[in-house]
């Protein structure tokens, strides 16, 4: 049964990984790489400022906090712990893997990517309803996260249960987090 299910992800992970092309390599190097979004991370920094100004430290904190705890989670804990090889280290199917830019660590379950963004995607969720703020910017990061999450799968360094497992744990994160965060806030803070 677990070969069978073991043999099903491969399958699924190569047919993921087969639709390349050098002008998809070129976007998805650039999309998974880790200085990309820098610019992305400012902004966000600048909006919370700009929207919840009275609340910013605690928010930015309660934001950094999240994705930091996903982050350890995933590449501190479970990588070490469970030493599941990544499909570009696999040697029953690293020789048909298409890996763009270099393969990493030797272990890939869970993805910290996908952790790291979906916990700031979440985060960022329970901040703009608490604090009443409607934007699109939600819906443009949820997006973002699923074409990040997806590119790690694109440049061959991760299977997708490590993509599906990092973001839920990311996902989750912020929300057993936030209970815990708002009994320390001052009684006139909203978060």
């Amino acid at each position: 049964m677990i070969e069978t299910i073991k043999y099903a992800e491969y399958e699924w992970f190569l047919w993921l990984n087969s639709f390349h092309s050098p002008f998809w390599d070129t976007v998805m190097f650039w999309v998974t790489y880790r200085f990309t979004w820098i610019p992305l991370y400012l902004y966000i920094i600048y909006f919370l400022y700009k929207n919840i100004r009275f609340d910013f430290v605690r928010s930015l904190l309660f934001v950094l906090i999240s994705v930091g705890l996903a982050d350890r989670i995933t590449s501190g804990l479970m990588k070490p712990y469970f030493q599941r090889l990544r499909p570009c280290h696999d040697p029953m199917i690293q020789h048909i893997v298409h890996v763009v830019g270099n393969c990493g660590g030797q272990y890939g379950f869970a993805s910290s990517h996908a952790s790291n963004c979906f916990a700031l995607v979440a985060a960022l969720f329970i901040l703009f309803k608490t604090h009443k703020i409607e934007t699109k910017m939600l819906l443009f990061l949820s997006i973002w996260a699923i074409i990040v999450s997806y590119s790690r799968i694109y440049v061959g360094v991760h299977f997708p249960t490590d993509i599906l497992v990092g973001g839920l744990i990311g996902f989750l994160i912020p929300f057993a987090l936030y209970p815990i965060i708002t009994l320390f806030k001052h009684k006139n803070s909203v978060i």
